[in-house]
C-alpha cells in the first residue's frame, strides 16, 4: 500500500526526498521506497519521519 499521507506532509513541509533522508538518516531511496509502499520502516525510523514532518504515527502510517 503506498504511503499517500507521508508524501503529502512531506510536500506540505516543502522538503524533497532527498531533504527528508538526510534528517531522518537514510537515504532518498529508502524515502521513495516508503512513499511506494515497498518498504516496511521500523518504528524507530517511522518515529524519526513523523519528528521530522511534525506529525503523529497516526497521521502517516496508521490505516483508516
Amino acid at each position: 500500500m503506498r504511503n499517500k499521507q507521508m508524501k503529502i506532509a512531506r510536500v506540505e513541509s516543502e522538503l524533497s526526498q532527498e531533504q527528508l533522508a538526510e534528517i531522518v538518516g537514510v537515504t532518498r531511496q529508502t524515502i521513495h521506497l516508503i512513499e511506494a509502499g515497498n518498504y516496511n520502516p521500523s518504528l524507530k525510523l517511522c518515529c524519526a519521519i513523523c519528528k521530522a514532518l511534525n506529525r503523529t504515527l497516526n497521521d502517516l502510517f496508521w490505516e483508516e
